[in-house]
């Protein structure tokens, strides 16, 4: 089984680790799309604090994590999909039916977030330290 997932993936921390992880245990490779820093900054007004190569080294440096692309935009989310031959798409509960629609061309699942972590929270803490 070929399990897919979506995200910017900046300053990691042990939600994505989890969210990793338990994607992996569904199937025999993990395939991670990194939202591309235009893209980052289309959804979030701000770019992230790695770029995309930074991320997308240290992704592929996570075991879990069997191969790693750039991904551009929402729309091509379908096409990375069937790229991919995915067999399930994970996302996090924050994204709770926003890509049902994908459930023609494979499975789709949300894992719960890990509760009081995110990234925007961890740069606040910095910022304020």
């Amino acid at each position: 089984m070929i399990i897919i997932t979506f995200g910017t993936f900046d300053l990691i921390h042990i939600g994505h680790i989890n969210i990793l992880e338990k994607a992996k245990k569904l199937g025999d490779k993990l395939i991670v799309g990194i939202s591309s820093d235009n893209f980052s900054y289309k959804k979030k007004n701000k770019y992230p604090i790695y770029n995309e190569k930074n991320r997308k080294k240290i992704l592929e440096n996570i075991k879990f994590v069997d191969e790693v692309f750039i991904e551009e935009s929402f729309e091509q989310k379908r096409d990375y999909i069937l790229q991919y031959n995915a067999n399930i798409l994970v996302m996090g509960s924050d994204w709770e039916n926003k890509f049902d629609e994908f459930n023609d061309i494979c499975k789709v699942i949300y894992f719960d977030r890990t509760p009081s972590i995110s990234t925007t929270d961890i740069i606040e803490i910095i910022k304020n330290q």
